[in-house]
């Protein structure tokens, strides 16, 4: 696993050629014990070192379309699986708890509940306020910008770009780790609020 931009966060990635970018997994590393958020595949090499640093207690899913190695993983490892509450009913796996906007999974890791992305009440994640994970919804195919999740894969385009404005009203936002892309690792509420400015005015309330 690749070391991020604090000492405690790390990431690996799984390369897609139909949209020419990582999709990538995430391990927070914690006395408390260790969360993966949206885990891709693990490499030999990725399990042994994700192993020296204490293995996995938790793993949080974003949204349905995000499940990839969460299940094996949570077999090899018994770590307990977080999802989104709004997606319950029909959710893929079983979940051993459902997160809604403004729970913290544990103490520093806030949800926020986004709408109108392709799958309903997609989350992000905050991290003690200052490093945005996300899912889906906002991504980057270049270095250095982000983008939104194209229109024809949105299920409500008004409520989704409402969800992106919030996201970039996250003053204290430095980092935005993205599951499909190239992370941000400056400004990143700057980035944020580029995005806003590229999407019109929603008339989402």
């Amino acid at each position: 696993m690749k070391s991020l931009h604090r000492p405690d966060l790390y990431s690996w990635s799984c390369f897609n050629p139909a949209r020419n970018i990582d999709f990538n997994g995430f391990a927070w590393i914690r006395p408390e014990g260790n969360i993966l958020i949206d885990p891709v595949a693990l490499s030999n090499h990725d399990w042994n070192h994700l192993e020296s640093l204490g293995g996995v207690v938790w793993i949080v899913l974003t949204n349905s379309d995000h499940l990839r190695s969460a299940k094996e993983i949570a077999n090899q490892t018994y770590a307990k699986i977080a999802g989104p509450a709004g997606e319950k009913e029909y959710f893929p796996i079983l979940c051993d708890r459902w997160l809604n906007d403004g729970d913290e999974l544990v103490p520093g890791l806030k949800v926020v509940e986004l709408q109108g992305s392709k799958t309903p009440s997609e989350l992000a994640l905050l991290l003690e306020e200052t490093t945005l994970i996300t899912g889906d919804l906002v991504r980057s195919h270049s270095a250095g910008s982000l983008t939104m999740l194209p229109d024809e894969k949105l299920m409500n385009r008004d409520q989704a770009v409402a969800s992106v404005h919030r996201l970039a009203g996250l003053e204290k936002v430095e980092t935005v780790l993205v599951g499909d892309g190239w992370s941000v690792f400056r400004d990143g509420r700057v980035r944020l609020q580029e995005l806003v400015e590229t999407l019109g005015i929603t008339t989402s309330k």
